[in-house]
């Protein structure tokens, strides 16, 4: 069994006015500093093999904080990017509508196959997306395999990981609240992703920031009332 802290990075300056990122590189800003700060401080007494974050700078920026607490060196993982949205990067969610009607459909519609125009990069289907992150996860699961690993990611990627432990089909609608800097503890056991509890917000003073990926109009999905970013 592998004991694995899913963690999402802490706030940046898009998530506080709902700005889609996606695969380009935003940095946290000073309240996803002190996130990252209290969760370091928040893990410091427990013994981690290893702190594997995305390559994104607002996931490194937060796993550097636990990992300089755990002296341990931090590893990066393009696989562990939250999705590519391709043409829906850099927009607002009242920009998306407007400009991709027919796509923004097909977001609403929970399509697991549906691709988003091309921007900066090529979109990821909901499908590849799943797979990719469930992929690595397990992977550095089995290479720590009796250890405790932190793995600091995106919204999306905890909602992967949540889909994939209660075997939901992808187009379930989302029913639970991600919340920045949060620890979300899953086990590999017997290669299947189990987990133990969601959404720990108990090291922040005041979490209120959702992840972009969770459609503003899709109210009865979310659990509770926030900003969001990713």
């Amino acid at each position: 069994m592998t004991d694995i802290l899913l963690i999402r990075h802490g706030e940046t300056a898009w998530n506080a006015v709902r700005r889609l990122q996606g695969h380009l590189d935003i940095p946290l800003n000073e309240e996803g500093l002190r996130q990252a700060h209290a969760l370091g401080a928040a893990l410091k007494s427990e013994k981690l093999d290893a702190v594997i974050s995305s390559d994104l700078q607002r996931a490194q920026q937060t796993a550097t904080a636990i990992a300089a607490h755990q002296n341990l060196p931090l590893h990066t993982d393009a696989g562990l990017r939250e999705r590519c949205y391709g043409g829906f990067e850099g927009e607002l969610y009242s920009e998306i509508q407007q400009k991709y009607p027919q796509a923004y459909a097909e977001w609403k519609s929970l399509d697991p196959d549906a691709r988003f125009p091309q921007g900066k990069h090529t979109a990821e289907t909901l499908r590849e997306f799943h797979q990719r992150v469930i992929s690595h996860i397990v992977r550095y699961a089995q290479q720590f395999k009796g250890g405790k690993i932190a793995l600091v990611a995106h919204g999306g990627v905890l909602e992967c990981a949540y889909r994939e432990a209660h075997a939901l089909p992808l187009q379930t609608p989302r029913a639970v609240t991600i919340y920045n800097a949060s620890i979300n503890r899953f086990v590999l056991r017997d290669d299947r992703l189990q987990m133990l509890s969601w959404g720990d917000i108990s090291h922040l003073e005041a979490p209120d920031v959702l992840d972009e990926i969770a459609l503003p109009d899709n109210s009865s999905a979310i659990a509770a009332t926030a900003t969001t970013g990713q």
